[in-house]
């Protein structure tokens, strides 16, 4: 039964699930629609049509219809007026305090892709969650209720499952590996709900650490130029041989329409969480216990290091498997077993890939030596959050004598209350920034009052003497700048100052 109790084509206008990418691809030689993995013969150049390449992967790709609970005050003003449209309920106006919100059936649609025979079906994270009804529909019309195996916020996966006396067509995974910008793509989906509609471009641009939009924590992109809207979310990105090489995700509009900028997730990465969806219904990614950064080129001048690449650590969380393992802030990630790394990012991506419990080689470079630290990975938490408020009944200490210091510092000691509002252990050093000079180096640095300093170059800043000390140290080697571990809030930051200029 359709879920959304109306013609597919009339549940587009009512549809709020989020669109998704496209790409595109060329494709020959016909494809019999069966119970096989889906595997094309590509010819050389660009294809006289897409005619064949799609008419095989079809009917691997599904309409995934989503029936969910949300509350009132999180319908767009859009959703409200097709409510109203539609002779629906009227829509309470939410003028609760937060408890019993006023909730109604939302009805969203995105797309997917069968990658075994036996059911199991890839779509996006959005596209299911909160669903209290799955339903998926193939290009021939059946329809089928799906249950939902496991999701992925981190990487925007989900996992469904569908049972049926006969095997499904499906389509299997390439190596996004071997992916250049330029190589065409093809993508399948369901856009605004007209089920089976085909795009194809090329791969515009691959996802680099640090380019807005293309990476995050976990993941890279294809940046893809196929038409894309909503209703792609979850379907299928393929090469030239039928296979998967993205998972549309993602556009960038202004309009809320394509404009030829969408993203998908780069099947390699695709893979392995689904297959871990499967397996365990969850992903488990494994955990350091640390804040990273980029090293950028001021910082490795100021630490004595030859090449800015690796991550540098910025903080080191209490008992946490780096903590354990004698990490220390400071030190420059540049090789996890063997696998050299280059920025934060593709630090994350390798510790997030270790299994929980496994024992590791990190290489580091402290005091500009390599070290090699062995490291037991934990399982990253649920919630990494920690509360550092002060109690209510700790008043602050007494305003302490302020000090003069280099780079246009005023510094105090630290109080037990900042102590306990930054999350700031008794036995670390450290000093308050009561005020700073306009136009100073540490101004221009970014640093502002009340963030607290508390190491210079790795030496504790337990007087204001240790920055006079550091800074004769640099000028004595040449370098012109200073490495300070900045605490601002609840998080730790490395932060370089420019002291070319001071006497």
């Amino acid at each position: 039964m359709n879920l959304f109790g109306i013609s597919r084509n009339a549940a587009v206008i009512v549809a709020s699930g989020f669109a998704a990418i496209g790409a595109l691809t060329v494709a020959p030689q016909i494809f019999e629609a069966d119970a096989r993995s889906i595997s094309i013969e590509a010819p050389a150049g660009a294809p006289i049509s897409f005619a064949d390449l799609i008419e095989a992967v079809s009917p691997a790709v599904v309409s995934v219809n989503v029936v969910s609970e949300q509350e009132v005050s999180d319908l767009s003003d859009l959703e409200r007026f097709f409510e109203r449209f539609r002779g629906g309920p009227g829509i309470p106006e939410d003028d609760s305090d937060g408890e019993d919100a006023p909730t109604r059936q939302a009805r969203s649609l995105g797309s997917g892709f069968f990658i075994s025979s036996s059911g199991y079906i890839v779509t996006n994270n959005h596209v299911v969650k909160g669903a209290t009804e799955i339903e998926v529909v193939l290009e021939d019309g059946r329809e089928y209720d799906a249950e939902l195996i496991g999701r992925d916020e981190q990487t925007d996966l989900a996992v469904l499952k569908v049972d049926a006396d006969s095997a499904f067509s499906f389509v299997e995974f390439g190596s996004s590996s071997d992916i250049r910008r330029g190589d065409w793509v093809v993508a399948v989906g369901n856009p605004f709900g007209l089920g089976g509609t085909a795009t194809a471009g090329i791969v515009s641009a691959i996802g680099k650490p640090g380019d807005r939009g293309r990476s995050s924590t976990y993941i890279d992109y294809f940046q893809i130029d196929a038409a894309i809207n909503r209703g792609n979310s979850g379907g299928p990105t393929f090469d030239l041989y039928g296979r998967v090489i993205g998972v549309n995700t993602a556009i960038y509009s202004p309009t809320g329409g394509s404009v030829g900028i969408g993203f998908a997730i780069q099947s390699d990465q695709a893979k392995a969480v689904t297959d871990s969806l499967i397996k365990e219904g969850r992903v488990s990614r494994g955990w350091l216990g640390v804040t990273i950064q980029d090293l950028t080129p001021d910082m490795a001048e100021a630490r004595g290091i030859s090449e800015a690449k690796g991550a540098i650590v910025s903080e080191v969380t209490a008992s946490s498997p780096a903590d354990e393992s004698g990490v220390r802030r400071g030190d420059v990630i540049v090789e996890i077993n063997g696998r050299a790394v280059n920025d934060a990012t593709a630090t994350t991506r390798i510790v997030g890939s270790l299994l929980a419990g496994s024992q590791n080689s990190f290489v580091v470079l402290r005091n500009g030596q390599r070290e090699v630290i062995p490291v037991k990975v934990g399982e990253r938490p649920e919630n990494l959050s920690l509360d550092f408020s002060v109690p209510e009944d700790q008043a602050p200490g007494a305003e302490a004598e302020t000090e003069e210091g280099p780079l246009g510092l005023t510094l105090r000691p630290l109080d037990m209350a900042t102590r306990s509002s930054l999350g700031i252990n008794e036995s670390e050093a450290g000093m308050i920034i009561a005020d700073i000079e306009n136009r100073s180096a540490a101004a221009e640095a970014g640093l502002v009052p009340g963030m607290v300093i508390l190491d210079v170059n790795g030496e504790p800043l337990d007087s204001i003497e240790v920055i006079y000390n550091e800074i004769s140290l640099a000028q004595a080697r040449n370098r012109n700048m200073l490495l300070l571990a900045v605490r601002t809030g609840q998080r730790t930051a490395l932060v370089p100052v420019d002291i070319s200029s001071v006497d």
